[in-house]
């Protein structure tokens, strides 16, 4: 648990979801840096400054803002950054690590976080309120009952990447009993959970349904004639990267979307 002084803490994130977490917790005034890619909620993000992207932090901007607290996540920031970060010796801010690999995980992410600021007024009440959203949520989407589907979940173009088995994606998509292909781990960290494709995999033959992410590769409509000859026996559609693969409050909407989309498939595509 931090000790800082309520008017002390200055909250420096370096992730998306994260981000929008900081602000569903009623922290949205501490905030003091952020990527560029956190965007939510905008309208609290407009006067936050930005440090670069996940990967490419402005180390020195970043220092200059004088955080108190860093959030980062193994999956989305470098541990070379942080490392040079905790390098700052007495000017370093308290880092909290997070690494979510399922669903169900937001419930430890919400209140690990929530500790870490429990000093903070109205704290506490928002993680408790949030925390049973999302206890609502999971038990609402679970695959009993649910036909199994091979499904080939592409996050990047040229090269094409998908996803592996451990990750949080997948374990999202599993909850509708959609098993991501290929069916291999790709263990905690480490480029082995985004696997590259070569585009003559055998099993590409038996995906029946392929979703194109709308982050972080932006798919388009031109892209669905490219996915189709991949898998061409499959269905292809776009869907909601932001609510497929989000934690923190996101993940809320994020499995009622994704009962949808394995209820009826009928979702509207993306604009």
């Amino acid at each position: 648990m931090s000790l800082a002084r309520p008017s002390a803490v200055r909250i420096a994130s370096l992730v998306p979801s994260l981000t929008e977490l900081v602000a569903a917790l009623g922290l949205g005034d501490r905030l003091v840096a952020r990527t560029g890619w956190c965007t939510h909620p905008a309208e609290a993000l407009a006067r936050v400054p930005k440090v670069g992207g996940t990967k490419t932090v402005n180390l020195a901007k970043l220092r200059r803002l004088a955080p108190t607290h860093l959030l980062v996540n193994v999956d989305e920031n470098r541990r070379e950054t942080v490392e040079a970060i905790r390098a700052w010796g007495e000017a370093a801010p308290e880092i909290l690590v997070t690494h979510p690999l399922a669903p169900e995980g937001n419930l430890a992410l919400v209140a690990q976080v929530a500790a870490a600021f429990a000093d903070q007024p109205g704290v506490a009440a928002q993680a408790e309120a949030l925390r049973g959203a999302l206890a609502k949520e999971l038990a609402a989407t679970r695959p009993e009952g649910r036909p199994e589907c091979k499904v080939l979940y592409l996050i990047w173009h040229d090269p094409w990447m998908t996803v592996a088995r451990d990750t949080y994606l997948s374990r999202m998509l599993a909850r509708i009993g959609w098993l991501t292909l290929p069916a291999t781990e790709g263990g905690e960290s480490g480029a082995d959970r985004y696997p590259r494709l070569a585009g003559d995999e055998p099993w590409l033959a038996t995906v029946e349904r392929v979703l194109l992410s709308s982050e972080p590769f932006a798919f388009e409509a031109r892209h669905l004639a490219q996915a189709q000859a991949l898998c061409p026996g499959a269905e292809v559609r776009r869907v909601d990267g932001e609510l497929l693969s989000w934690y923190g409050p996101r993940a809320v909407a994020g499995l009622a979307y994704l009962r949808a989309l394995g209820d009826d498939n009928r979702l509207p595509e993306r604009a």
